[in-house]
């Protein structure tokens, strides 16, 4: 392993997984990407994340860096220059920081409702509960480019990723994302706008076919 090296242990189908790619792509870091068998994880995996053993995992000069926000504020941080993530003020940071975090507090459990669960109440519960955080991130972003401003930032790289995923929402959920948040959806065609989130975001009819084998597992399991 070069000193200088950098090498990401991923899953293309994380949204997580997306953030670091993006950042990378945002900063021009050319970095070599390690694809993982998430059910037969890696020795290297095992070794440079011991804690949770999951991915995305930086690794950065022989040395890991661990969950998603944490390796988007190293990569900003390390490569300055070129499309900073964060704001430079000190309360538009907290700001940003504040909403990344509803974002990883509010998104996956609830939209994880919307294609894993069965029975019928249980499934018009996550859904409401879901939309109901979409509706807020939407009156976050209110009539602005990107969350941060005319500026992509770090919101909207802890979002988009969950835009390859709304094919599998809706078509379990049996509903349109579209109808219940139109200022979301025209934000996240913006950002496939851009190289960074178009050339890293899964197709989402790629993803649909992974979720229905990940919900057979679960079902079998």
């Amino acid at each position: 392993m070069a000193q200088d090296e950098v090498i990401l242990l991923d899953f293309r189908a994380s949204m997580f997984g997306m953030r670091a790619r993006i950042a990378l792509a945002e900063k021009e870091i050319k970095h070599q990407y390690i694809e993982q068998d998430l059910p037969n994880k890696s020795d290297l995996l095992l070794k440079m994340n011991p804690i949770h053993k999951k991915i995305p995992v930086l690794i950065h000069k022989g040395k890991p860096v661990c969950e998603s926000m944490i390796i988007v504020e190293y990569i900003d941080e390390v490569w300055k220059g070129k499309s900073q993530l964060l704001p430079s003020d000190p309360y538009e940071k907290s700001q940003a920081r504040f909403w990344a975090n509803y974002i990883d507090q509010k998104m996956y459990e609830s939209s994880k409702k919307t294609w894993t669960t069965n029975g019928e109440e249980e499934l018009e519960a996550g859904k409401k509960e879901f939309i109901g955080h979409l509706k807020v991130l939407e009156g976050e972003l209110g009539d602005k480019p990107y969350f941060g401003g005319d500026r992509f930032g770090l919101v909207d790289v802890s979002l988009i990723g969950f835009y390859s995923w709304f094919h599998v929402y809706e078509t379990f959920g049996k509903f349109s994302i579209e109808a219940e948040c139109p200022k979301l959806i025209s934000w996240a065609k913006r950002c496939m706008e851009r190289e960074s989130v178009s050339k890293t975001l899964p197709n989402p009819h790629k993803v649909l076919e992974l979720a229905k084998i990940f919900k057979e597992k679960m079902s079998t399991a």
